[in-house]
């Protein structure tokens, strides 16, 4: 029975129910104006209605994208009472202006340690100058630099990277830092769990962290105590209270495992388990991942350790933690980034556009959600109206309808500006980009609103390392189990699918 009221009491004070009230809200002030109930409704209604056209002239003024500006000023204009007292809870930035002032205080105060090898940039500019502009970029705007000597391993699947885990996982001597989106219980997170649990009795550093929206549901209360208790440091990062503020809009969806300092992992897998498999949920689950050795893991250890001092609120001595081993042997060039929605820097969608701005021959991509911004799908026009082969992949099986509901309003318009686009026979939850075998991106970034701008996400960036071709391979094998979507597949679409795709394509940047 109290599990049932704790259920009940969390769905009354959700930010989902809150919304619905405000919009019953708007229905019944308008009833009451047109049945003349209340005689002040009217005036309550014109001064909401001034009030939203004021906002509106206020967000078209702001430095945001298009596309969130226009999401919010059709409501404010066409549903005044709602959509004004949700912009301004969900506005509310003071929350946000605090989280960004500490994030920017660790950043500056730690970028001493994530300093550029002059010697690399000057090797990577002979190899390639637009590499070595985007390098550039990366190093100066997100504070992530270059590296050699570093050895890349790619999974095409999340079992694959789940063994390979296990196996380096029991290696583990000094520390092991975690940093998930999801982790949930069953019988992936069963296995890491003892490993965690044994390493950290044995003394090791072990750190965990997990995102409060992502992993909300999957495990059980107060389970980050429960791991503090047994030896592992742990923290939720923002844990999700019933209270509407922009700061929850704010996830932590990145997906880190560094171990010892010379051994990391990073893609689209979290720590559930139909990520590889042993659940289904929406037909079999295609995933991605990689794993690097040597200098460049230490940009993945900066980036745990920046979170995890913004939630720990306790200094870290940065240069234990350095990469003991390097692989000289190893080829090409490693730039592991993150990106941040508490600067004004949009890295993930920078790099993106930079991967398909700079295509010859072609760019393949697979993301769970197509819901692109102007400058993507412009950056996609040009690459293939100039002769570039412009091809993604996206799920069959989808975990949300609307967000396919979304990609098939783009659908048309990316056909006809000559990109190729294919479902695939299952959920495809790999972000994955590759150009011409010579760049490729494996990481955590969604090609839509909430990655590019709203969540804390990271992503390996690689160029003439060898690994390229087996994305790309893997990409082609994937294509064996895909339908391509056609004109002809837009046209058979009904009238009410059509509407729907329209209306919720207005509203994407807010879902």
């Amino acid at each position: 029975m109290a599990k049932f009221w704790k259920k009940l009491t969390r769905l009354l004070l959700s930010q989902k129910t809150t919304i619905i009230f405000l919009l019953l809200l708007q229905i019944l002030f308008l009833m009451a104006m047109v049945l003349g109930v209340l005689a002040y409704t009217q005036w309550i209604y014109y001064l909401l209605t001034a009030l939203g056209l004021i906002l509106a002239i206020y967000i078209c003024n702001q430095d945001e994208n298009p596309a969130y500006k226009l999401s919010w000023v059709i409501p404010l204009l066409a549903i005044p009472l709602f959509a004004t007292v949700a912009y301004f809870i969900l506005s509310n930035q003071y929350s946000t202006k605090r989280a960004r002032k500490n994030h920017m205080k660790i950043c500056e105060e730690t970028r001493p340690y994530l300093r550029q090898d002059v010697q690399i940039r000057r090797k990577l500019l002979d190899r390639s100058r637009n590499v070595s502009k985007l390098s550039k970029y990366l190093y100066d705007y997100a504070g992530y630099p270059t590296c050699c000597g570093t050895n890349v391993k790619y999974f095409s699947s999340g079992m694959k990277k789940f063994r390979a885990m296990l196996q380096e996982l029991e290696k583990a001597e000094k520390f092991i830092f975690m940093e998930y989106f999801i982790v949930g219980q069953g019988e992936m997170w069963s296995e890491i769990e003892k490993i965690l649990l044994r390493k950290a009795a044995a003394g090791v550093d072990v750190r965990l962290m997990y995102d409060g929206m992502g992993s909300q549901y999957l495990l059980p209360f107060r389970y980050d105590k429960r791991l503090r208790e047994h030896g592992i440091k742990c923290h939720v990062f923002n844990p999700f209270r019933p209270l509407l503020s922009s700061i929850q809009n704010n996830r932590d969806h990145r997906k880190i495992c560094v171990i010892d300092g010379n051994v990391a992992f990073n893609g689209g897998v979290n720590l559930a388990d139909e990520y590889i498999n042993l659940k289904e949920r929406f037909g079999y689950w295609k995933d991605t991942a990689v794993m690097i050795k040597g200098d460049a893991v230490w940009n993945f250890t900066m980036m745990f350790l920046q979170m995890w001092e913004i939630l720990d609120n306790s200094p870290n001595d940065y240069d234990k933690y350095r990469p003991t081993v390097s692989d000289k042997q190893a080829e090409g060039f490693v730039i592991p980034y993150g990106d941040s929605p508490l600067d004004s820097e949009n890295v993930g969608e920078m790099v993106y556009i930079d991967i398909i701005n700079h295509a010859k021959d072609y760019v393949y991509i697979t993301t769970p959600y197509l819901i692109p911004n102007n400058e993507l799908v412009t950056a996609m026009e040009y690459a293939a109206k100039s002769g570039v082969d412009v091809r993604i992949i996206t799920p069959g099986h989808p975990d949300k309808w609307y967000c396919r509901s979304i990609a098939w309003s783009y659908y048309r318009d990316l056909l006809e500006l000559g990109v190729k686009i294919y479902e695939f026979d299952g959920f495809i939850h790999a972000k994955t980009f590759v150009s011409d075998n010579k760049s490729a991106v494996v990481g955590t970034i969604n090609v839509d609103y909430r990655s590019l701008y709203l969540h804390f996400e990271c992503a390996t960036y690689m160029y003439g390392t060898g690994t390229e071709q087996e994305v790309r391979r893997d990409f082609e094998r994937t294509l064996e189990h895909s339908r391509e979507i056609t004109l002809a597949d837009c046209d058979k679409r009904t009238l009410f699918s059509c509407a729907v795709s329209a209306v919720l394509r207005m509203f994407a940047p807010l879902l």
